[in-house]
């Protein structure tokens, strides 16, 4: 019965799998101390949030019994102030996600079509099928996001275009110039999301000013997404936001729901906005991480994807094999199967002595096969 209440595209969607909580992977291995548990499967920030941001929560716990700011205006104010744009050109949501789905809503209608990279954020399919639309998922080209097949796949049906810099699950980025002569060269009236939830861990010279295009009539619709969850490490809080043109804001803001960020989201994000010795921090740690990671991968004669995030794609043969005697050995990290990438495994870049726990597993789950 259920079939003929629900809209038939919504079978055709598999639910998102996010990476197993160190709670649930205690109770499927029988252990009662979680500390022991390494979780390297969400690209979190192994720092943790900035102490300004904790401080910031903890003042405003005593008033949770009040609405939030509904138009966040002092996190705006800062956003506004640090990217100089108007405070007209940006929009919060429960993390940069919410902004994805509002965009779809937009743009949904019958026959309409959304174009992505095939081995991108699973979140791009599955918003494709919620709102009734057809998914064109666009072949990567050594992991890399093959702009001129992108380019191709765009006819006068698709309404919306989803690209992920750097990319995940693969790590990987385009060059600026690159970028632009490919916004460049798409229909004007496209929706375009530039999904930048890793923009803090790219090299200077690495990073696009899609800014700067915003409301340039060569360009089509841009909307920029960024996020507090990975370089500021606020993922548990839910807060990301989004850079576009006051227009395309406006009639954001006509299908976002009221009080969609909470009152310690907002405060948290703030505080870590303001507090550039941590993100410093996080990205030397991360940078560090890597080459001790890739130094490992070397080692054990294992081959990996260059990144330019916080996480590596390394290949190890039978990748579910792979991840389940890890989470035997209480380390957690994501297969990519569901990626269509059987043979790999997705790796957050820890802490120095998680990465050596997550070496030392590896090989042993390795000996295994």
């Amino acid at each position: 019965m259920i079939k003929k209440l629900v809209c038939k595209t919504i079978f055709n969607i598999s639910p998102y799998q996010p990476g197993k909580p160190i709670e649930e992977v205690a109770r499927e291995i029988g252990i009662e101390d979680v500390s022991s548990i390494s979780k390297l499967a969400s690209n979190e920030n192994p720092l943790g949030p900035s102490p300004r941001a904790l401080e910031a929560i903890r003042a405003k716990l005593p008033m949770l019994n009040l609405y939030p700011d509904g138009n966040g205006y002092y996190l705006k104010q800062a956003l506004a102030e640090k990217l100089g744009v108007g405070v007209d050109q940006l929009i919060l949501g429960n993390g940069s996600n919410e902004i994805l789905e509002l965009v779809s809503h937009l743009v949904a209608g019958q026959g309409k079509k959304v174009v992505y990279s095939g081995t991108s954020f699973a979140i791009y399919m599955i918003m494709s099928h919620i709102f009734g639309m057809s998914s064109i998922e666009v072949p990567m080209c050594d992991f890399v996001n093959d702009l001129e097949g992108l380019a191709a796949a765009v006819t006068p049906d698709v309404a919306l275009l989803f690209l992920c810099n750097p990319n995940n699950p693969t790590g990987t980025a385009v060059r600026p110039e690159d970028l632009d002569d490919f916004l460049r060269s798409l229909p004007r009236e496209l929706a375009v999301i530039l999904d930048e939830a890793y923009y803090e861990y790219l090299p200077e010279e690495w990073r696009y000013d899609g800014i700067a295009r915003l409301g340039d009539p060569a360009y089509p619709h841009l909307i920029l997404l960024r996020t507090f969850s990975k370089a500021y490490g606020l993922a548990g809080l839910r807060i990301g936001y989004g850079i576009s043109t006051p227009e395309f804001i406006d009639v954001l803001n006509r299908v976002r729901q009221p009080f969609n960020t909470n009152s310690l989201a907002q405060a948290g994000a703030l505080a870590a906005l303001g507090d550039q010795e941590h993100v410093e921090k996080t990205l030397r740690v991360n940078r560090e991480g890597m080459l001790q990671l890739e130094e490992g991968f070397r080692r054990l004669g294992l081959a990996y994807v260059p990144t330019f995030a916080n996480f590596i794609l390394v290949r190890v043969g039978d990748g579910d094999a792979v991840f389940r005697r890890l989470l035997a050995r209480g380390v957690i990290v994501r297969p990519m199967g569901g990626y269509r990438l059987p043979e790999y495994i997705r790796v957050t870049i820890g802490l120095p002595e998680e990465n050596r726990r997550f070496l030392r597993e590896l090989a042993a789950a390795l000996e295994q096969t």
